[in-house]
């Protein structure tokens, strides 16, 4: 089994610190969530971890080893960090081909990653013609050439279309069950939380949160309750005589009100309704998301934000007016 181990790392560009004594592990048999604002070093980290900048001080090992130290390390390691990294003028097959003959790999698996990742019909066209997409379904068929232990991906689903998306989830649930090694950087919230099972969390170079999903959503979104009921009235006075918070939101396409009770969990209320005999048509938890948690997070660590941030839909939950709308 391998693991990624950041420890104490530092990198300095100049005055300028990108990386701030970081230390952190990704486990194998997992997908690990890697967020974090703009310039909050995570593809500097990356990078430090593959070999391709040297650190300040600090060190970033694979199985306890330095990635410049790995022999064919296609085998060991496989990363995709610039989906334009592949040469132009050469077809998908050829670049791979090149991958796999400097590191000593058979030649059937240019094939058979192709053919994984659905390029195997445009496989001798030429990489220039490829699509944003297509260059990233590239990338993530370069990393995955050696079969390696441990996989990096920045930004894996940029520029993917819907079925490409849904591929790219199914794949990184695969190689966390098969108990490789996975750190996945990216900027969309949504979609980490559908395949993340840990995240690391930096701000302005420093480690800001080492934790499980479901953990760092608990831990920063306040539970809410959702009851549509046709006696609002009289369940706002039910929730604030047992000391809860109801906001109504508006009315209920379907008929009825729709409240949202703050600081509440559905066998709480289901059970006060029910023996306050108060007819209820739905009650449901409103479940906190990752991009409230993240945003709760990194209010103060976003380095660009928006100078006029967008407004929230009436019905989100109320959110920080200081809270940096960009993600």
């Amino acid at each position: 089994m391998t693991s990624i181990d950041v420890r104490d790392l530092t990198k300095d560009h100049g005055a300028t610190r990108a990386v701030d004594r970081l230390t952190f592990r990704v486990e194998p048999g997992r997908v690990t969530g890697f967020l974090g604002p703009n310039g909050a070093g995570k593809s500097t980290t990356m990078r430090l971890v593959l070999g391709l900048d040297r650190p300040t001080s600090g060190t970033a090992t694979l199985g306890g080893r330095a990635y410049a130290t790995l022999d064919e390390p296609l085998r060991h390691v496989g990363a995709l960090l610039d989906a334009r990294a592949a040469h132009g003028s050469r077809t998908a097959r050829d670049h791979l081909r090149v991958l796999a003959a400097s590191n000593r790999l058979p030649g059937r698996r240019v094939d058979e990653v192709l053919e994984e990742a659905g390029l195997a019909p445009v496989a001798r066209r030429r990489v220039r013609t490829y699509s944003l997409g297509m260059r990233q379904r590239l990338g993530i068929a370069a990393a995955l050439l050696g079969d390696p232990q441990v996989v990096l991906l920045d930004e894996p689903s940029n520029g993917l279309d819907p079925e490409g998306i849904i591929w790219v989830r199914q794949l990184l649930r695969r190689l966390a069950r098969e108990g490789r090694t996975v750190l996945v950087a990216s900027h969309l919230m949504n979609e980490t939380a559908s395949f993340a099972d840990h995240l690391v969390v930096l701000g302005r170079g420093r480690l800001l949160a080492d934790t499980a999903l479901e953990e760092f959503i608990h831990a920063r979104v306040d539970p809410r309750v959702r009851v549509r009921t046709e006696d609002g009235a009289d369940l706002r006075e039910l929730l604030a005589r047992h000391g809860y918070d109801a906001v109504e939101r508006e009315a209920a396409g379907d008929g009825g009100e729709r409240w949202i009770v703050r600081h509440a969990r559905v066998d709480d209320i289901g059970r006060l309704v029910s023996e306050a005999g108060l007819p209820v048509l739905e009650l449901a938890a409103q479940d906190g998301t990752l991009e409230q948690a993240y945003l709760d997070l990194t209010a103060t660590e976003t380095e660009f934000a928006a100078r006029h941030p967008v407004r929230p839909h009436p019905l989100a939950p109320p959110q920080s007016p200081t809270r940096s709308q960009e993600v």
